[in-house]
């Protein structure tokens, strides 16, 4: 094997084991550090933790509970010690499952675990404003998986009494996959992303603004 090929093969392999290590020490950190109430709070993967969330809303309290990599098995895990009576709740969750084990990979099971997280939220915080957030477009690759779970995603928010966000229009091309000015790995949000994201949830929490 070829030094360029050995470079390809272990440089994915290092940022995969630095990333688990740096979800586990997040994760360690959220277990013993409470969330305080009255927050709007992020939940998601790590297209959430990249979320600079205080600088795009400063008018409101904010908390991000995001973690890089994680899917719905593992927020499900952690979901009780980060619901603490929030003023609102944003999700987005799911991407992963789509390059996880294979045995959940199962389009079906990826949406009755998202379901699941939805409704304990809605058991945990009965008063908060839930958004359930679209999946994100990606390459064309995921296209198909993605824009099936988003028709699931919607429909389990409309029987929990929460709120769907549907990203696809702002962010997908004519073609359905990641506009390239909001993502450099059609995965990833550029700063532009953010703005773009927050500027689509803005009108779903004028209510929260406080005086």
């Amino acid at each position: 094997m070829n030094s360029d090929r050995r470079f390809s093969l272990v440089v994915p392999m290092v940022r995969s084991v630095v990333k688990d290590r740096m979800g586990a020490t997040r994760r360690r950190h959220f277990a013993t550090v409470p969330v305080p109430p009255r927050r709007v709070l992020f939940l998601g993967d790590s297209i959430t933790e990249g979320g600079l969330w205080p600088d795009l809303f400063p008018d409101l309290p904010t908390t991000n509970r995001g973690i890089g990599g994680e899917a719905t098995y593992d927020l499900i895990e952690r979901l009780d010690e980060a619901i603490n009576a929030p003023l609102a709740v944003s999700l987005m969750i799911g991407t992963n499952d789509l390059h996880g084990p294979r045995a959940l990979r199962d389009l079906r099971g990826i949406a009755a675990r998202h379901d699941e997280i939805v409704a304990r939220i809605r058991t945990l915080a009965p008063d908060a404003q839930l958004l359930v957030n679209s999946l994100l477009p990606r390459t064309n690759h995921f296209r198909t998986h993605l824009q099936t779970l988003n028709e699931w995603y919607a429909a389990s928010a409309g029987r929990h009494g929460a709120t769907y966000v549907d990203l696809w229009p702002t962010f997908a091309t004519a073609e359905g996959t990641m506009r390239p000015d909001y993502s450099r790995d059609s995965l990833h949000l550029t700063p532009a992303g953010y703005v773009a994201w927050a500027d689509t949830l803005r009108p779903y929490m004028s209510t929260l603004l406080l005086d």
